[in-house]
């Protein structure tokens, strides 16, 4: 595999010769190691040098894995391993710039640009855009992918340090991984991010128009009273929380799911803090398992919006404390996952051996709160003894507690 980008392996790729071989060659060329070996062989074969080779397929290696994050769009743009991994997804970048638009913003800062995809995002929408990177690899590649917008200007500098006009708005996307000898490492805590919260909060306290986007993982407790916090999830997976202060900030809203699915955007949002913290805010009630049970987006979890939810469908938690609800009625909804309930078995594995056996499951799905079990290997329990059987049905079972006892619930998706 190619190694990591840096400014010496980056540089071939801009040449004539490197850039001429990125036009002639498809990023499909290089999708898998086995594929950018091939390439590289062929390059080699045709007298390009090592250097220029080891670029030109790293580029393309990294724009087939960009598709993911940005569509067509990727086979233009120029990429780094670590800037690639923390890089928004067009789409949501969007949304990001429609919140500067939407507060009569015409300048922002995008300090900790990264490739800039957010820049993009921004400037495609008309503003002006100073995007700052201290990374000097990754603010060369920011200057190509921005070159098509006059209004977008790089600056190889400490997000810290520039200079901010008075009517400035400003985003944030902090650097979250430190880089080891080994690769790179994930941080927790916001002000060990590059720049830190404590930064963001400055800005904020100024008054400025500022967002900042931050990992899905950021603690209740670390939220300011003073931002409004976004949860996003992308086709289920939960993609990042955005903070937004004043003039960017919904004033009616604290806290937000906001989840993006192949039937659009759909949001659901409270006024009140955290449960953990505001009295105001809605409490799960449990009751007792019913005909049908849903499974809440992970987006709607981390903003703290469960007993929200279920207010909204008409359900009640299968604890106060395990993000499962349970309904009579089968209702649909964008922020959860339903299943019918079939049965409830024990949660013993000998008994859902037999179980599997005698009703021909084939593929097993397990999905579990509450309990402190590792669906893989119960998985692997259950099926031992049954290899790779073809044919069979397919079965979901969800572990969980039911008071004091630990259940393996039997369902089926809803469609």
């Amino acid at each position: 595999m190619p190694a990591a980008a840096t400014p010496e392996n980056l540089t071939p790729a801009l040449t004539a010769e490197g850039l001429a071989l990125l036009a002639a060659h498809a990023p499909s060329e290089a999708a898998d190691d086995s594929a950018a070996g091939t390439l590289t062989l062929a390059l080699r074969k045709e007298g390009h040098s090592a250097d220029v080779v080891s670029s030109v397929v790293q580029q393309l290696q990294l724009r087939a894995r960009a598709r993911a994050k940005f569509g067509e769009f990727a086979d233009s743009l120029f990429l780094t391993r670590a800037g690639l991994e923390q890089a928004t997804r067009l789409k949501v970048a969007a949304l990001h710039a429609q919140r500067f638009v939407a507060a009569g913003v015409t300048h922002v800062a995008d300090l900790g640009c990264g490739l800039g995809a957010d820049s993009l995002a921004l400037a495609s929408l008309g503003l002006e855009v100073t995007a700052v990177e201290a990374d000097e690899t990754t603010a060369a590649a920011a200057t190509l992918n921005l070159t098509p917008f006059p209004t977008a200007r790089v600056v190889h500098a400490d997000a810290t340090s520039l200079e901010l006009g008075p009517d400035d708005g400003v985003w944030l996307d902090p650097a979250r991984r430190d880089t080891t000898s080994s690769g790179t490492r994930r941080l927790f805590d916001p002000e060990a991010f590059s720049p830190p919260l404590s930064f963001v909060e400055s800005l904020a306290d100024q008054g400025r128009a500022v967002g900042v986007k931050l990992g899905p993982g950021l603690p209740h407790a670390s939220v300011p009273g003073t931002a409004e916090s976004v949860w996003l999830s992308d086709a289920g997976s939960v993609v990042e929380a955005t903070l937004w202060f004043n003039a960017p900030r919904r004033p009616d809203v604290r806290r937000a799911a906001l989840v993006l699915g192949a039937d659009g955007a759909a949001e659901l949002s409270a006024a009140t803090g955290f449960p953990d913290e505001d009295p105001e805010a809605a409490r799960l009630e449990a009751g007792e398992l019913a005909d049908f049970l849903y499974e809440p987006d992970g987006a709607v979890i981390r903003a703290g919006l469960v007993a929200d939810l279920a207010e909204r469908i008409g359900a009640t938690g299968l604890d106060e404390r395990i993000a499962y609800l349970t309904s009579t009625t089968a209702t649909a909804t964008p922020f959860a996952r339903g299943y019918r309930v079939l049965n409830v078995h024990p949660l013993h594995v000998k008994q859902l051996r037999a179980w599997a056996r005698s009703t021909d499951v084939g593929r097993l799905d397990v999905k579990k709160r509450g309990v402190d079990v590792t669906p893989e290997q119960l998985r692997r329990d259950i099926m031992t003894g049954r290899g790779k059987t073809k044919g069979g049905r397919t079965a979901t079972l969800v572990l969980t507690r039911l008071g004091q006892r630990r259940v393996a619930i039997e369902v089926e998706p809803l469609t």
